[in-house]
């Protein structure tokens, strides 16, 4: 009987209410408006984030380039939760983005205010789950404004592509909510149900949420409640999901080719002092958050050596595990806050090396609530007689804080202020050679010539074999007309990788661009044989074939090129060419339909297509086809259209 009472205890719930009456252990009580003072002040500080506008890291990739925001068919609906893109898979982030396009396309104030709305969610939803936890207000808005105003956080609110990890939060923490619901009310089936759903959408926005079921069982710990073989059963479908988003996070990363093994440059004893410096990384920066910047590299090392502080890491460490550990009244909430740290950032720990960042301010965003939460119950426990004192210092460290976060949303504003941040903060690393490239790419697409041209050498001048920079800025200079120039660049990109099918398609075009028919035609070959499905390799010599009449074999290449790429509209042009020279209006009005359907903004399009209808004597359709070029704003419709009417 004894073992059947012992067995029906260990599932009774916890009927502690989210925040109970405080008591002389725990003397402050925190009015319950507070808290929308401190969302009213986060709004504040976050306001200047929405005149920012889009940057060039990621956010082109996401927005600008991203072909998923633009097919608004349930086709398209489809691919972004089908489809890898960037090296990620989060199509509920990718799905806020399209919503985004539709609604108000590449307008950066929405974007940012969304993003600055999911903050203000999450400081609400972080405020009730560390007084759920607790059970003490004075916990709850500690932990609420130092996760608000901590400027660690600005990267995940002031940058647009880290929407994903804002979203992923929102459902992160009621997936919490829920959880403590369920093991606090009864195990009710509805709570459980709730909270798995919640953390598919959380790992639909954002792959980290996969330390969801490791958390849970932290948290039970803490509350108290026994493990058994039925809770352990409880979090399966959790843990199941959690092996899945996590397999597909890495055949992502590998399929982009992020995965980078850094062995060979830094040894095996160097890693872990990199591993364990990028873990003191976050505890310095809770304390001291003064040098941010959008991008952490690893180091440079020299003839085998890392910077001393990356060796002082691992004492800081232990000083550390020790300081948890140690026996003293909080040992419980500092080892529940530390696991809960560790929990949430260990799949952030380059453990498998992704890209060139040994650490990033973003990922404290859930993290840093477990460190947040030992403050919180440090204070709690505080007697009436330091009261006033604490009040002071706390109210003193939330406007520094502010003021901080304040400043370092500024930087975000657009590329030059962030990118022109990442060199003064990582003076002389080696890694700079990606801002560069990037900041080129940016000069590139806003037509700054002359910068994209300096960005793509310093580039170069860092990283001598770095081989898209030579590919960049040897498209630039062809462009402006320096087409020997470009070629050289192009051969150096082949220097590096003789494989390399592009740069033989861009050396192609250029010894098109100068006349040398043989060379041109030689390396786009060379270029199909490296990559049979490279597109714009078949157009470039379709292109040249035409030019020198062999109209039967470019007519094959363009072809091939919308074979291999529906969506790329210059060989459907071109073909149309083809079809008109020879006198099939009717096939060149396909062609330009099928541009037409792809982007049905392109004015160029209607007109070509009104002049094959015209040339079919269709005046009625001709008309109209120029009637839309011209309100799209094709001048050559316009003028068509007042011949027409005369």
């Amino acid at each position: 009987m004894s073992v059947k009472n012992k067995k029906t205890n260990t599932q009774q719930p916890n009927t502690k209410p989210p925040i109970t009456v405080e008591t002389a252990d725990t003397p402050f009580h925190v009015p319950g408006f507070i808290i929308y003072i401190l969302l009213l002040l986060t709004a504040v500080v976050y306001s200047s984030a929405l005149q920012n506008g889009i940057t060039y890291i990621d956010d082109d990739m996401y927005l600008y380039k991203n072909p998923y925001l633009r097919d608004f068919s349930f086709e398209g609906i489809k691919a972004i939760f089908t489809s890898f893109y960037e090296y990620n898979y989060h199509p509920l982030t990718t799905l806020s983005w399209w919503a985004e396009y539709k609604l108000f396309e590449f307008n950066p104030l929405p974007y940012h205010a969304f993003n600055v709305l999911l903050h203000l969610i999450n400081t609400w939803l972080v405020y009730t789950l560390a007084a759920r936890l607790s059970g003490r207000s004075i916990t709850a808005i500690i932990v609420a404004a130092l996760f608000a105003l901590h400027p660690m956080h600005v990267e995940s609110v002031a940058w647009i592509s880290e929407r994903k990890g804002l979203l992923s939060a929102v459902f992160y923490f009621i997936a919490l909510l829920q959880y403590l619901k369920y093991s606090d009310s009864g195990y009710q089936k509805k709570n459980y149900i709730l909270c798995l759903l919640a953390f598919v959408a959380s790992l639909l926005s954002k792959s980290a949420a996969v330390t969801l079921p490791v958390l849970m069982v932290a948290i039970d710990l803490y509350k108290g409640r026994k493990i058994s073989t039925k809770q352990l059963l409880e979090k399966a479908p959790f843990l199941l999901l959690s092996v899945l988003f996590g397999v597909l996070a890495i055949m992502s990363q590998r399929a982009g080719g992020a995965l980078n093994d850094i062995s060979a440059t830094y040894g095996i004893v160097n890693r872990l002092f990199l591993f364990t410096s990028g873990i003191a990384f976050y505890f310095i920066n809770l304390f001291a958050p003064f040098n941010l910047s959008a991008i952490h590299y690893f180091p440079n090392i020299d003839n085998g050596i890392l910077p001393w502080q990356y060796y002082a890491s691992l004492p800081l460490l232990v000083a550390v595990l020790w300081f948890v550990l140690r026996k003293n009244k909080l040992k419980k909430e500092m080892v529940f806050g530390t696991a809960f740290f560790l929990i949430c950032i260990s799949v952030m720990l380059q453990i498998i090396t992704v890209g060139s960042a040994l650490a990033a301010e973003r990922y404290t965003y859930v993290s840093y609530i477990g460190l947040f939460y030992i403050a919180g119950q440090w204070v709690a426990g505080i007697g009436d007689k330091q009261r006033g004192i604490f009040t002071g210092t706390f109210i003193a460290i939330v406007i520094a804080y502010a003021l901080l976060s304040w400043k370092r949303i500024a930087v975000w504003k657009d590329t030059d202020t962030l990118f022109t941040d990442i060199i003064a903060k990582n003076p002389n690393n080696n890694y700079n050679y990606l801002v560069h490239y990037h900041w080129g790419e940016s000069a590139q697409e806003n037509g700054a010539i002359d910068a994209a041209i300096g960005h793509y050498s310093d580039a170069i001048e860092i990283n001598q074999n770095y081989q898209n920079a030579y590919l960049k800025r040897g498209e630039v200079l062809d462009a402006s007309g320096k087409v020997i120039y470009a070629i050289l660049d192009f051969n150096e990109a082949i220097r590096i990788n003789p494989k390399s099918a592009i740069a033989y398609n861009n050396k192609g075009w250029a010894y098109f661009e100068i006349g040398d028919k043989v060379l041109s035609i030689a390396n786009l070959d060379t270029a199909i044989m490296l990559d049979s499905k490279l597109a714009t390799a078949y157009n470039n010599r379709g292109w040249a074939k035409l030019q020198y009449s062999d109209t039967t074999s470019a007519i094959r290449d363009f072809n091939k090129a919308i074979i291999e790429a529906p969506t790329f509209t210059k060989p459907y042009y071109n073909r149309a060419l083809i079809k008109s020279l020879k006198g099939d209006y009717a096939g060149a009005i396909g062609d330009y339909s099928a541009v037409i359907k792809l982007h049905k903004d392109d004015g160029l399009a209607y007109y070509n297509r009104g002049l094959s209808y015209l040339k079919l004597n269709d005046k009625k359709n001709a008309l109209e086809n120029f009637r839309l070029g011209a309100d799209l704003g094709n001048n050559d419709a316009k003028d068509a259209l007042k011949y027409m009417k005369q």
